[in-house]
C-alpha cells in the first residue's frame, strides 16, 4: 500500500505527466497498481472525528456498503457523513443509524425523504453564487468517488456525471475512487489522471441503477392528463434558436416526450442533466447547438441522465455532449450571455402574488432549488431571455385535492423565485405572465390558470387582500 500524497504532492506528479517530453505508461500504471486496495482497507482510514465525503452523483458502492459495515466500531466517535445527492440506501438513512454516523445531505430524494421528514439527519441546500470562491467545495479529510478505468495515458473518466467531482478531488486531503468498467468517457473537463488519487477500489454492483426513475429517484409514474397541455403552452412561448434549460421535476422531466419541441428547429441546450427525450432529439438533429452564443454546436451539460441505454452509447465519446463543472454551468454570468436563453423550472406551489416554492410547502422539505435560481436570474438577463415556470394546478394531500395555487404560502415556507423574478407561470389551464403586474394584476392572471374548483375562493382571497 503506498502512501497518501499530500494534495500539492498530487498535483506535482501531476504535471510531471505533462512536462515530460514523453509519457512513461509502464510508470502511471505500476504506480496504479501499487494505489489499489480493497473496500476494508479503504475504509479502515476513516478514523473517529473524520469527515467523509461522497462526490455528487452517483455513491460509490463497495466503499459506502464497507463504511456501514464499520457501524458498530464507530458508534459514538463523532464521524461526520456528507452525501450530496443520496441514491443508495445503505441503511444509515433508517431510525437509529444517527447515533453512529452524523449525515449531511444536500438534495432531498426518495432515498432519504423520511428521514429529513422526521429530522434524524441535516440538510445543506448551499448559496447561490458560491462558485468564484469555491464555497460549494468542501475539505473532507476522506473523499470516496467513483471512476472509469484509466485509459492509455493514466485518466479516468467521472462517467455520466461530473458536477465538481474534479475540484472536489482536488481540495480533499485523500481521495479514494472506486473504479467501475461501466462509466463511460464523454468529452468536456470529465477527466482526472490517477496520480492525483490516492487509493483505488474495485466497484461491486448493486444490481440496480439508483433511483427509481426520476432524475430525482422518485418513482415512474403513468404521466398524468395536464403533462401534454402544460407542455403545448411552454412550446408556444419558444423560438426557434432559443437555448432553453429544463430543471428537476415530475412535470418538467416530461415535457420533450409530450411535444415541448414539436416543430421547433436548431435549438440549444445548457442545463443541469438531459431528462428523457434530449438524446434522442440531439440524434435528429433539431438540437444542434448552430446558434448558441456559447459553446457552439455543443450540449452542455453536468450530467447526462434520463435517456436509455442506446442513447447513452451514442453520447459515449460523442463531442457533442460536453461535460463541464457546475461552477460554469450555473455561473449566472455564463447562463445570461447566451441570447435567447429559455430556463423552464418547476414549481411545488405559488402564491397570488408571484411568490414561488420548489423545495418545500410550510417546514417540510421535499426538494432543493438546485440550478433553479441561477437559470431563473440568468434567463432574465438574456437577451431575449425567458423564464417559465411551471406546475399543475393541483395537487393531492392524503384524500383531499389542494390548490397549488394559494392565498398565500404556509408558515416556514422556503421562497424560491422571488416575485420580482417570476415571469410566466404555466399549468395545464393556460399561461400566466405576470411581468410587470400588479398585485392585483398578477392575482387575475393567476387565478384565470387555477383549477376552476379553487377560482372562486381564490377571488374572495384575493379581493380581501387587494382590494378595500
Amino acid at each position: 500500500m503506498v502512501a497518501c500524497l499530500p494534495p500539492k504532492q498530487k498535483i506535482k506528479e501531476f504535471f510531471y505527466y505533462f512536462n515530460k517530453e514523453e509519457v512513461l505508461p509502464l510508470d502511471w500504471q505500476e504506480k496504479y497498481s501499487k494505489k489499489m486496495i480493497s473496500s476494508e482497507e479503504a475504509v479502515a482510514m476513516v478514523k473517529p472525528g473524520d469527515a467523509v465525503a461522497f462526490t455528487a452523483g452517483r455513491e460509490a458502492y463497495a466503499i459506502g456498503l464497507a463504511l456501514v459495515s464499520r457501524v458498530v466500531e464507530l458508534q459514538g466517535q463523532g464521524v461526520k457523513v456528507f452525501v450530496p445527492t443520496p441514491g443508495y440506501d445503505f441503511g444509515w438513512y433508517d431510525p437509529g443509524w444517527e447515533n453512529f454516523f452524523d449525515l449531511t445531505i444536500m438534495m432531498a430524494t426518495a432515498t432519504c425523504q423520511h428521514a429529513i421528514d422526521e429530522k434524524r439527519i441535516d440538510f445543506n441546500f448551499g448559496t447561490i453564487i458560491p462558485f468564484h470562491m469555491n464555497e460549494d467545495i468542501m475539505e473532507p479529510d476522506i473523499l470516496l468517488t467513483e471512476v472509469s478505468p484509466p485509459d492509455g495515458k493514466g485518466f479516468c473518466s467521472f462517467g455520466q456525471s461530473l458536477w465538481n467531482k474534479k475540484r472536489h478531488v482536488r481540495a480533499a486531503k485523500l481521495v479514494i475512487a472506486e473504479v467501475n468498467a461501466n462509466l463511460i468517457r464523454t468529452y468536456g473537463d470529465n477527466f482526472i489522471h490517477v496520480s492525483e488519487i490516492d487509493y483505488f477500489v474495485e466497484h461491486v454492483s448493486s444490481g440496480a441503477a439508483p433511483g427509481t426513475g426520476s432524475l430525482a429517484g422518485r418513482k415512474k409514474r403513468t404521466p398524468e392528463p395536464y403533462v401534454k397541455d402544460i407542455a403545448g403552452h411552454v412550446g408556444s412561448l419558444m423560438k426557434d434558436r432559443d437555448t432553453f434549460q429544463i430543471g428537476v421535476g415530475r412535470t418538467t422531466e416530461l415535457l420533450v416526450q409530450h411535444g415541448l419541441l414539436d416543430g421547433r428547429q436548431d435549438m440549444g441546450y445548457h442545463s443541469e442533466a438531459t431528462p428523457p427525450g434530449i438524446i434522442t432529439l440531439v440524434r435528429e438533429g433539431m438540437i444542434n447547438g448552430k446558434y448558441k452564443t456559447l459553446n457552439v454546436g455543443k450540449v452542455t451539460v453536468t450530467s447526462l441522465g434520463g435517456g436509455t441505454k442506446e442513447e447513452m452509447e451514442w453520447a459515449t465519446d460523442n463531442p457533442m455532449f460536453e461535460l463541464v463543472d457546475v461552477a460554469y454551468l450555473e455561473d449566472i454570468r455564463v447562463i445570461a450571455a447566451h441570447d435567447n436563453m429559455v430556463a423552464i423550472n418547476q414549481a411545488l406551489a405559488i402564491e397570488l402574488t408571484g411568490q414561488i416554492t420548489a423545495e418545500g410547502l410550510g417546514t417540510r422539505q421535499v426538494s432543493v432549488a438546485g440550478g433553479q435560481i441561477p437559470f431563473v436570474f440568468g434567463s432574465l438577463l438574456s437577451k431575449g431571455g425567458r423564464s417559465i415556470t411551471v406546475l399543475p394546478s393541483t395537487a393531492r394531500v392524503g384524500d383531499r385535492i389542494t390548490s397549488r395555487i394559494m392565498p398565500t404560502l404556509p408558515e416556514g415556507t422556503p421562497i424560491t423565485t422571488l416575485r420580482n423574478c417570476a415571469q410566466y407561470i404555466v399549468t395545464e389551464y393556460g399561461i400566466a405572465n405576470l411581468w410587470g403586474k400588479s398585485v392585483r394584476q398578477r392575482a387575475e392572471e393567476l387565478i384565470s390558470i387555477a383549477h376552476q374548483d379553487f377560482r372562486s375562493e381564490l377571488r374572495a382571497a384575493a379581493k380581501k387582500r387587494f382590494w378595500a
